[in-house]
């Protein structure tokens, strides 16, 4: 089918945060300042507005999670307590399973027996990266741990995390227990997005249970001023790794960092990926949700015009002072025939940067637009022979 190009003028609007955009095509421009080089196996740094990987260094590639995976476990509790199947303050018990104890393991310290309350787990979890506050909920949640890892690895499947698989909820060592920088990203966005009002439990730096505080391992939160969360990791065989979150002038940023050395270093390794995207990139919202970018021609339909854009906020992210070369064009196909549902895909927006292919999205129609009668959909007819 034919095609149409159509140049577009794009009026920039403030910036503010949006819903996690589905996955768009996008390239770095040459203009980009050189990624850092990180003392890690894997590193990832991800822009939670626009949806763009800003450095990418075998982010794909399966790596022991460790405590990473506590992120997943943390999901599926708030998942439960939005569903009703727990509460902040019910009282569980806390089983023998959960109370094993694995030289050098990270422990709340509950002891056997013990009462304790749903929001207290979620604390011991979170900040203490307790394995007993993990394995207590796993099995409140699920009646047993192979049934909670299930519910695991059947949520990072509909997330699109494509290099994961959990074999336990705490992240303990195990040939079947991976994931990747890439989807510890999107689990991190996906806890920011959908459980905004659990998020500030990732920020909070110390917490005492059973008469013993202990810190939150998160060391971005002493040395980033703007961090505000998510987890840390650590085994042997892992090494040190990170999931972490900063967030500068309404703009957040996601890094993930697999296979430091030590504690230290995970950390600052870390706050460099972070300043970087913060330092050479610019963020700006292209257009409004349902803003209409464009109205294209329909045919065969009760309405004759159809106005075309984004069901979410689009964000772009893009190598700072480089927004005055930007440039927009639509492409839609030639004949656009009823009828038409909302949402439904009716074009693309492409974006160059200097005259180089740098992102395009797919454009949506905003509205339904139904078969018209047959009358009028013989005029059309009649007209379209003579166009």
């Amino acid at each position: 089918m034919a095609h149409r190009k159509n140049p577009l003028t794009m009026k920039f609007i403030p910036l503010f945060i949006g819903l996690l955009l589905p996955a768009a095509s996008h390239a770095l421009s040459p203009q980009t300042p050189a990624a850092p080089i990180l003392a890690a196996k894997s590193y990832l740094l991800y822009d939670y507005n626009s949806n763009q990987v800003l450095v990418n260094q075998d982010g794909d590639a399966r790596m022991e999670p460790a405590s990473l995976t506590k992120l997943m476990t943390a999901y599926l509790t708030f998942d439960a307590l939005r569903h009703g199947t727990l509460s902040p303050k019910q009282k569980l018990t806390a089983p023998a399973a959960a109370m094993r104890n694995i030289s050098g393991e990270s422990r709340m310290l509950l002891k056997p027996g013990q009462t304790v309350t749903v929001d207290e787990l979620l604390h011991g979890l979170i900040v203490q990266s307790g394995n007993d506050a993990a394995i207590t909920l796993a099995l409140n949640i699920a009646g047993s741990e192979a049934g909670f890892v299930d519910m695991m690895n059947k949520e990072a499947e509909r997330l699109g995390m494509k290099n994961t698989h959990f074999a336990n909820p705490a992240g303990l060592s195990d040939p079947q227990h991976y994931s990747s920088a890439t989807d510890m990203a999107l689990l991190a966005a996906a806890i920011i997005r959908d459980y905004p009002q659990h998020y500030p439990l990732f920020s909070v730096r110390n917490y005492t249970f059973n008469n013993v505080t202990q810190a939150n391992r998160n060391r971005l939160l002493w040395l980033e001023p703007y961090a505000d969360g998510l987890k840390t990791g650590h085994t042997e065989s892992a090494g040190y790794c990170m999931a972490g979150s900063a967030r500068r002038d309404n703009r957040r940023l996601i890094s993930v960092i697999f296979g430091a050395d030590t504690e230290s270093q995970r950390a600052t390794e870390s706050q460099k990926l972070l300043n970087y995207g913060f330092q050479n990139f610019d963020a700006v919202r292209l257009y409004e949700k349902n803003q209409p970018v464009a109205k294209l021609r329909i045919w065969k339909g009760t309405e004759s015009h159809l106005d075309i854009g984004f069901r979410h906020d689009l964000f772009l992210t893009i190598p700072r002072g480089t927004l005055t070369q930007l440039k927009a064009t639509m492409e839609t196909h030639q004949h656009l025939f009823a009828p038409v549902s909302g949402g439904q895909k009716v074009g693309m927006l492409k974006l160059t940067l200097d005259g180089i292919p740098y992102a395009e999205f797919p454009l949506v129609a905003l509205d339904s637009v139904p078969l018209a009668n047959i009358f009028s959909r013989g005029w059309d007819s009649i007209r379209l022979v003579f166009q």
